[in-house]
């Protein structure tokens, strides 16, 4: 079966850096999208960052510009979210996510995009 392991998560002050990992098996990389969400408490989850696999696009969620990069490494067959300048908005389990299937409309910043999750690494930014 599909599996997502995160790594990397922990608590840090605001301004500090963070570096997320995701590794994937049993996904067919060529034809995956990655993506990595984002849910506080009493929040709803929130996309983050997502890359494809065959030609790296990146996205990001206008939050996180300038400040959050994500790519990939083919050979680690890992999904690595850098996070530099954290802010305590920032705080939340961040889950790494992959979507294989493709419908019409499909939006990559959408959760309903993604087939697979990790179970979440929880970052926490003080202030």
């Amino acid at each position: 079966q599909v599996q997502l392991v995160e790594s990397g998560g922990g608590l840090v002050q605001a301004g500090a850096s963070l570096k997320l990992s995701c590794t994937v098996s049993g996904v067919i990389l060529s034809s995956t999208r990655m993506g990595w969400f984002r849910q506080a408490p009493g929040k709803e989850r929130e996309f983050v960052a997502a890359i494809t696999w065959s030609l790296g696009t990146t996205v990001y969620a206008d939050s996180v510009k300038g400040r959050f990069t994500i790519s990939r490494d083919n050979a680690k067959n890992t999904v690595v979210l850098q996070m530099n300048g954290l802010k305590p908005e920032d705080t939340g389990v961040y889950c790494c996510a992959a979507g294989y299937f493709t419908a019409q409309g499909m939006n990559i910043m959408s959760s309903k995009s993604y087939d697979y999750w990790g179970q979440g690494t929880q970052v926490t930014v003080s202030s």
